[in-house]
């Protein structure tokens, strides 16, 4: 099953998986993604209910944001590498040439 979901997601794994340079992974990183997408797919959830409770259409600009930021979380969290993790948080031991 984490096969299949990794080729679904692998638009979004792969650039982290490539991207270059060191990274440094802590387990906390991946406790915060899954805390993070599970608060940004209750904000769409909650936004969600109060835009259709008011019949207002625009609503659906933030259910479809906060909900897409919530599953990348979730995604990255569960079936990411220590890498793909590690690099969505964007080290800062790195150095960026300008």
């Amino acid at each position: 099953m984490k096969q299949i979901l990794r080729k679904l997601a692998a638009p979004i794994l792969r650039p982290l998986e490539n991207s270059t340079g060191e990274y440094e992974y802590s387990p906390s990183h991946r406790t915060v993604l899954k805390i993070m997408g599970v608060l940004f797919f209750g904000i769409a959830g909650i936004t969600l209910y109060f835009s259709l409770m008011i019949n207002e259409l625009g609503g659906i600009l933030p259910v479809v944001l906060f909900g897409g930021i919530g599953l990348i979380c979730l995604l990255v969290a569960f079936v990411g590498t220590d890498k793909e993790v590690a690099k969505l948080w964007r080290n800062r031991n790195e150095k960026f040439s300008k």
